[in-house]
């Protein structure tokens, strides 16, 4: 007997079945597809286990014809494609014909379907096999039960996780479907408790609401962006309300829910500086393409995608976010910080009629753009707080000078050009923070991080135009790394001199620095060079653009003030005018708030001056 033999059937089955179905949420994902597919426009999705011991799909769909029950659940059979052409014009969330055959090889599977709704056809397998088929009375659309997972497959059913995590990732499913078919209603139940409820009724931002609750809903940014490949349009969040991972960012591409770095990237790249870092905006956009453009037959799960125009794409995503987030109010109310910033996110929405306007109606330009170096002196003003007892009053004086920069002073007469409030410093508090007044209420500022936001916005573009003003090594720095952090520097050497930094190889796994960029402070050479050195092996296809932007954010983090550092009136006040000027004065470049607002409403309600309109106001 030979030892090439072909595999039965069943057997060929169960290992198509471990590409295709992994856990309970691939079954109901690949049922819930099947059924938008059929035009369905009510999808009832109830599980017992988190799905592991049963799980049922029913629909409201077109069904499926007696005479071909049967032959749907045999591999590679599918209504969605009749010639080889039509794999690379997929317009289905299905096309592979592998669903149904790899579901019923692991598992009980019973359906029942109806054409008509009247004569129906009810099928019952196991572990592949037929074991009942019979004429029965039966609604519209398809019904179909998936009973114990994995029953034949034991080695499979060991590695599911606990029945909270395997809820969950059926959460998360029917969450992105329901998200790219908002003109279809969702129910998902589990144990007799409903876990998602959307209307149908084509509003995305209601089937937000359905998903995510009603207030992170209302607080949504609407987004429309395109160009001759592309259209966008979806919700994304304010930088005040983010999430700790990216799992509440869905890209949808036609409706289908996929997984993209690159386009993920470009997500958080819209946002520029305003986000804080190891935050996550919320946001659903959905992009719509010739079919043509995107191969959706990468992987069998179907949420690997490859565009052909991948980087224009993410361009496009990119700007889109940026340009629709410049006309929101980004400073936070200090009354409301537990929640987000109120504001009015698009006029026709059915969501927004009783959401409040905010207090403020400044517009924030661009936060990418780049804006001409200011003089802003790149020099530290103070030294670390230990060292503030040893301050003379010509030590402060210098750093009065600093603080006060006549451009600075002559920008100072047009502070206001942005719609920024025009702050007058009153004290320092905690030798920390800046109490401002303008016509609006106080402000609470930062110093440190108003300042590192000033001197951002100047090295962000002198990154990009290094100086020959360079600070020459007595004695040259070496650095050892690991092999493989060793070929990524070596591949990345230009990148690096491209801000300064005179680094060469240096043996084996070394690297001798010769000069750098004179704002690195002395003793801390080694450490800089590493942090920027640290961007390139964080990334080993970071662009030059990105690498710069990273320097100029460790550059105006080192050389800020810090919190303690005692200032006088006219340094302070030197800090708000420079603030006013700058491109985004709202954010650090961590993406923390450089202030937060106290309206005159904000304080008369605080000292209940301002009562609710049914209680009778004494005059005092």
């Amino acid at each position: 007997m030979g030892t090439i033999q072909k595999l039965s059937p069943l057997l060929s089955n169960k290992i198509a079945a471990g590409e295709v179905i992994e856990r309970p949420a691939s079954v109901v994902k690949e049922l819930v597809e099947n059924a938008i597919d059929a035009k369905a426009s009510q999808v009832d999705i109830m599980v017992k286990d988190a799905g592991i011991s049963q799980i049922t799909v029913m629909d409201n769909g077109t069904g499926i014809a007696a005479n071909e029950v049967e032959l749907a659940f045999q591999p590679h059979t599918t209504s969605k494609i009749k010639k080889a052409v039509d794999l690379f014009n997929v317009r289905t969330l299905g096309f592979r014909g592998e669903a149904l055959a790899s579901i019923a090889a692991i598992a009980k599977v019973q359906l029942i379907t109806s054409t008509d709704g009247a004569i129906g056809t009810k099928l019952q397998l196991a572990g592949g096999e037929k074991k009942n088929l019979q004429t029965v009375s039966a609604s519209q659309g398809s019904a179909i039960t998936v009973q114990d997972l994995f029953y034949n497959t034991p080695a499979r059913l060991k590695y599911l996780k606990t029945v909270n995590t395997e809820l969950n990732q059926v959460i998360n499913i029917v969450n992105r479907i329901a998200l790219g078919n908002p003109s279809v209603a969702f129910n998902l139940i589990n144990e007799n408790k409903t876990l998602i409820k959307t209307s149908g009724n084509g509003n995305l931002q209601q089937t937000i609401a359905g998903i995510y609750g009603r207030p992170t809903a209302q607080n949504l940014v609407a987004v429309q962006g395109q160009d001759n490949d592309f259209m966008i349009d979806g919700y994304i969040s304010l930088p005040q309300q983010t999430r700790s991972s990216r799992n509440y960012i869905s890209l949808l591409v036609n409706g289908r829910y996929i997984v993209n770095q690159q386009l993920t990237k470009a997500v958080l790249a819209g946002f520029g500086s305003k986000l804080m870092v190891g935050r996550y905006p919320i946001g659903v956009l959905n992009i719509k393409m010739d079919p043509l453009l995107v191969d959706v037959n990468v992987h069998p799960t179907k949420r690997e995608v490859r565009f052909s125009k991948e980087e224009q794409l993410a361009t496009l995503i990119k700007t889109t976010i940026a340009e629709n987030l410049n006309d929101i109010n980004l400073i936070p109310s200090a009354v409301n910080s537990a929640g987000p910033l109120k504001f009015s996110p698009s006029a026709s929405s059915t969501l927004t009629t009783q959401i409040k306007e905010p207090t403020t109606k400044q517009l924030a330009p661009t936060p990418d753009q780049w804006i001409k170096p200011g003089a802003i002196n790149p020099q530290p003003i103070f030294d670390d707080p230990e060292h503030l007892a040893s301050w003379d009053q010509n030590i402060k004086q210098k750093a009065s000078d600093k603080l006060l920069d006549p451009a600075w002073t002559e920008l100072a007469a047009n502070v206001n050009h942005q719609g920024f409030p025009q702050l007058q410093f009153l004290t320092q508090i905690h030798a920390t923070y800046l109490v401002a007044q303008s016509n609006d209420g106080f402000y609470l500022v930062d110093q440190h991080a108003a300042q590192e936001r000033v001197n951002y916005e100047k090295y962000r573009q002198e990154v990009g135009q290094v100086s020959a003003d360079q600070q020459k090594l007595l004695v040259p720095l070496i650095l050892n790394y690991p092999n493989a952090d060793t070929v990524i520097i070596n591949d990345h050497l230009d990148m690096l001199q491209s801000v300064g930094i005179q680094i060469a190889p240096f043996g084996q796994n070394s690297f001798v620095v010769t000069s750098h960029p004179t704002w690195i402070k002395i003793a801390q050479e080694e450490q800089t060079i590493r942090e920027v050195i640290d961007y390139v092996l964080q990334d080993g296809k970071i662009s030059i653009a990105e690498f710069r932007e990273q320097t100029a954010i460790t550059m105006s983090c080192k050389l800020a003030i810090k919190a303690h550092d005692v200032l006088d009136n006219k340094q302070a006040q030197a800090i708000l005018d420079q603030l006013a000027q700058t491109q985004n004065p709202y954010n650090c470049p961590h993406g923390r708030p450089t202030l937060v607002h106290f309206s005159e409403q904000d304080i008369q309600k605080m000292f209940k001056r301002i009562q609710d309109a049914h209680q009778p106001r004494r005059e005092k």
